[in-house]
């Protein structure tokens, strides 16, 4: 890994080095050129081929993957957003409205980071409020009553753990939209984008289908939490980064999930707009093929699938 690692910077440091020289001198150096760049797109794939947990974890987080605004900006024509959850006021770590996925009229609700420090202040570094959650399901109870399907974009460290959030609810949130998604009469598509942690992601990740990003996590607990209460040290995060089986691979092999979109190589970051138009692609074939069910049905086998995860020994 190490040794792509340096090839990639190497082959990285000529590539720049020949478009400053045909910016300089004006000298048709394309062939050379294209011949370096198929080179890096070669180490790239060898590279993204072979991520550990931890790495993915890394990627992930990374504060250039496409966030909500750009799914929203690539998805959905005419996006209203609706604030506020009519009891106490309007969490800007959770962002939703209506629009249109290739003209059909669609709810969307995402969790809510920014690129840089001053954005993630003011989307709470994409940790919502109970109000957040409650934002969600009114959005959520509204789409039932239109029959519009509902689309969830996952992408959050987990739900804000701080005293105000405790006293207003923040698990009677949760667990009130794990209940409510469990039995709406509308079909749910969930996308895990990014991060997906803990309850704060499960509130919005209960779906007829759950989809989740090729370098996206999704699990119960952060691996630093998972190491500092398991083995007793955080900075053994890479350890338990493997232990909490929180891949898009391995929770496909779980059943857990029921999709993995591939991103670019590089990552989602290094091509935002093609991962947006991927998703956009993949939402809208699954929403297709959801719609054409009778709502009864559709309860039935989202009942069925839920009941499913997991295992146990008698």
């Amino acid at each position: 890994m190490e040794d792509l690692e340096l090839q990639l910077k190497d082959v990285e440091k000529k590539l720049q080095a020949v478009k400053e020289f045909i910016e300089e001198t004006g000298i048709d150096l394309s062939g050379e050129y294209e011949a370096l760049e198929e080179k890096r797109q070669a180490i790239m794939k060898k590279l993204y081929s072979g991520l550990t947990p931890w790495q993915k974890v890394q990627i992930a987080r990374n504060k250039q993957r496409p966030n909500f605004q750009d799914y929203i900006d690539g998805m959905i024509e005419g996006f209203m957003e609706l604030h506020g959850d009519r009891l106490y006021g309007d969490d800007r770590a959770v962002v939703g409205g209506i629009g249109y996925l290739n003209s059909v009229p669609v709810t969307i609700i995402c969790h809510a980071k920014g690129k840089n420090t001053e954005e993630n202040i003011i989307r709470n570094f994409g940790m919502p409020h109970p109000e957040g959650y409650r934002k969600a399901l009114r959005l959520m109870k509204q789409a039932e009553k239109f029959k519009r399907p509902v689309i969830c974009l996952i992408d959050t460290p987990g739900a804000y753990c701080g005293v105000g959030a405790e006293e207003r609810g923040q698990g009677e949130a949760i667990a009130r939209n794990l209940l409510e998604m469990s039995d709406l009469r509308t079909p749910i598509v969930s996308v895990v984008i990014g991060e997906g942690g803990s309850g704060g992601a499960l509130a919005l990740g209960v779906g007829d289908r759950v989809l989740m990003l090729e370098n996206a996590i999704y699990s119960v607990i952060s691996p630093e939490g998972c190491a500092s209460i398991l083995l007793k040290d955080s900075s053994r995060a890479h350890e338990a980064a493997k232990y909490l089986k929180l891949t898009a691979q391995d929770l496909y092999d779980f059943k857990i999930i029921d999709g993995i979109i591939e991103e670019p190589v590089g990552g989602a970051h290094s091509d935002v707009a093609g991962t947006v138009r991927r998703v956009k692609d993949e939402v809208f074939k699954v929403l297709q093929d959801l719609m054409k069910k009778d709502i009864d049905v559709l309860l039935e086998e989202r009942y069925k699938k839920i009941r499913s995860i997991g295992a146990y020994i008698e």
